[in-house]
């Protein structure tokens, strides 16, 4: 099992972390999706990586063994809600990229229901415990929401957003729509 207080790390980061065109893509993550830092973009591109490595040892399997594997994977990553469709393709799940994962993750997802007014703000509403995940307070803006919890997002019962939520400004409607 292990020292729980030795974890070990989730995330695998850059080989080559100095490569201009790396560096420019990843500031347009963290700004696009309010990240803290690219340890989230590196957590969520390792995620990413290990469903790609799993399907491509699907390919290796026998037939058999291959099709119900394959539909279990294909039913975990449709639940999580990275796949469209429950009769997506192995191609599918090597198409896969971190986007694909990070707007699954709950301060997104709260941004974009208009809980928020800006992707920060979501970040810092769900940090401060204001939203709930069917009635549960959830305090982690990395939670990966799954497709059925998606409507059960609010704001928690006693916060003081759930009288007055936040509203949207003129300008900040048109940005959001684009």
């Amino acid at each position: 099992m292990g020292d729980p207080r030795k974890s070990t790390k989730k995330w695998k980061g850059p080989g080559s972390p100095w490569i201009r065109e790396n560096l420019v893509h990843e500031q347009e993550l963290i700004g696009r999706y309010g990240l803290r830092n690219k340890k989230e973009i590196w957590l969520a591109r390792t995620l990413v990586r290990e469903f790609r490595h799993m399907a491509r040892s699907l390919l290796a399997l026998p037939p058999a063994e291959r099709l119900v594997r394959e539909k279990q994977l294909i039913g975990r990553l449709y639940r999580m809600g990275l796949l469209k469709t429950e009769n997506a393709t192995v191609d599918d799940i090597l198409g896969l990229r971190e986007e694909d994962l990070l707007e699954r993750r709950l301060q997104t997802i709260v941004f974009k229901k208009g809980l928020a007014r800006t992707i920060y703000q979501a970040r810092q509403l769900i940090s401060h415990g204001h939203i709930s995940l069917g009635g549960k307070r959830i305090t982690s803006p990395g939670y990966i929401v799954l497709k059925d919890e998606e409507s059960l997002i609010d704001f928690y019962p006693i916060s003081p957003f759930k009288s007055n939520p936040p509203t949207l400004n003129q300008g900040q409607e048109e940005q959001t729509t684009q």
